[in-house]
């Protein structure tokens, strides 16, 4: 169809998007971007282990260069004023978990409950995805399709080799990887993996199973008696309410932050759980030995 320059200019006025072939059209220039708030957990270990503040820092520096996504950061804890939540597309929360959970303490599963029926994304990291069982369990279950439960999961330090990955775009351009840090496995998942897709997956050896687990170190008798099994440590969940959850169980040592494709595995998720579409290739970063130097806990006297 050939269209005359004031006919084109009038579709134009009229708010009609012409399509030319080869042609992606451009987002609309009023087209908000979409919100990641990623909540920080507080110091809790020694140098270089559960570094929140600075593997956070470290991932939202590899977000500021993707189109139609804009982040919030929250260092040290649950923010006391949190009405950046009302306006969040997606959230994460990487940070010590169970009962001190920070999703969870002072009541705060009533206000996330209403955040995830508005259909927001939510990813917990590492310790962020232990939830007491009948504290945040259910919750967890319907939110992220999964949770580590004291005494049923696991926590040993151990290297898993991730050679295969399903057709997901969490995985676009993920290359097999193998790192060692506190992978947590025989997670507490909805029945059938409703919903559930296993991302990041590998079997354990028989000595992992064995033990010694970080805490309590084991080993728990259900999970020597599932010798040979793959396990699941990074999963992406769907809700009925549209919304998208994601577990990933690494990220016990900041220096995993270095490998390329443990960090694009976790970029990948924060754009999936915001609806931004991931690139083919996945989310390009690079980060220099400065850069994971950068913002660490300050050393304990």
């Amino acid at each position: 169809m050939t269209l005359s320059r004031r006919e084109f200019l009038g579709t134009a006025a009229a708010g009609v998007v012409l399509t030319v072939p080869g042609i992606i059209p451009s987002p609309a220039a009023d087209e908000k971007p979409k919100k990641l708030v990623l909540i920080v957990g507080t110091p809790s270990h020694g140098p270089g282990d559960h570094e929140f503040n600075a593997g956070v820092l470290l991932l939202d520096k590899c977000l500021k260069g993707v189109a139609g996504l804009e982040t919030v950061v929250f260092r040290n804890g649950y923010p006391k004023d949190d009405s950046a939540l009302d306006t969040a597309d997606g959230i994460l929360c990487y940070a010590d978990g169970g009962v001190g959970h920070p999703l969870v303490r002072e009541n705060r599963l009533v206000r996330i409950s209403k955040l995830m029926a508005k259909g927001v994304g939510l990813m917990c990291a590492h310790y962020g995805v232990e939830v007491l069982k009948d504290l945040g369990g259910p919750e967890f279950l319907e939110w992220i399709g999964g949770y580590y439960e004291n005494m049923y999961s696991c926590n040993p330090m151990w290297r898993p080799e991730f050679n295969e990955f399903p057709q997901h775009p969490i995985c676009n351009g993920v290359k097999p990887f193998a790192v060692r840090d506190e992978w947590y496995f025989n997670m507490r998942f909805r029945d059938e993996m409703k919903g559930v897709t296993p991302i990041l997956v590998a079997k354990p050896s028989d000595a992992v199973r064995d033990g010694p687990y970080v805490y309590p170190r084991g080993p728990y008798k259900h999970i020597q008696e599932s010798k040979g099994r793959a396990e699941a440590m990074m999963w992406a969940a769907e809700r009925p309410d549209g919304g998208r959850g994601v577990g990933f169980t690494g990220g016990h040592f900041h220096r995993n932050w270095a490998n390329d494709d443990f960090r694009k595995v976790v970029l990948n998720a924060l754009l999936w759980i915001c609806k931004v579409e991931v690139p083919k290739a996945g989310v390009g970063s690079e980060v220099t030995e400065a850069e994971m130097a950068a913002n660490l806990d300050p050393k304990k006297k």
